[in-house]
């Protein structure tokens, strides 16, 4: 199962982005390089995402896909002491393949979108 690796390309608070802003995912891809939907169906173990944001602990969460509508997602669970578990973070606003030196957007619980540039699938 490769290892997407996303870097903060721009966003609010970042217009030149920032490479210490990062989400790594373990997930398996189609021939086209997209996330492979019946893959995720088929597995029984979550794919496992990790969340590094500077000046914060890095989160783990897992790789979300909704049956209904196709969307997939990142769900990251609650720090010690928080609450609840946090909504998931919307990834794939366009079907692009997961190849280096593509975009793509996520957009935040509270609705600021970061746009995130492939770096590695290895």
């Amino acid at each position: 199962m490769p290892k997407v690796t996303l870097v903060l390309a721009s966003g609010p608070g970042y217009p030149q982005g920032d490479p210490e802003n990062r989400y790594e995912m373990d997930v398996t891809l189609d021939s086209t390089g997209r996330l492979d939907p019946e893959a995720w169906f088929a597995d029984p173990n979550p794919w496992p995402a990790r969340r590094h944001w500077r000046d914060e602990w890095p989160r783990d969460g897992d790789v979300q896909l909704d049956e209904e509508t196709g969307a997939w997602s990142l769900r990251f669970f609650p720090k010690p002491g928080e609450a609840s578990e946090a909504p998931p973070y919307e990834v794939i606003r366009t079907n692009v393949p997961m190849r280096p030196g593509e975009y793509l957007t996520i957009r935040e619980p509270d609705g600021r979108e970061y746009a995130f540039r492939i770096v590695s699938t290895g």
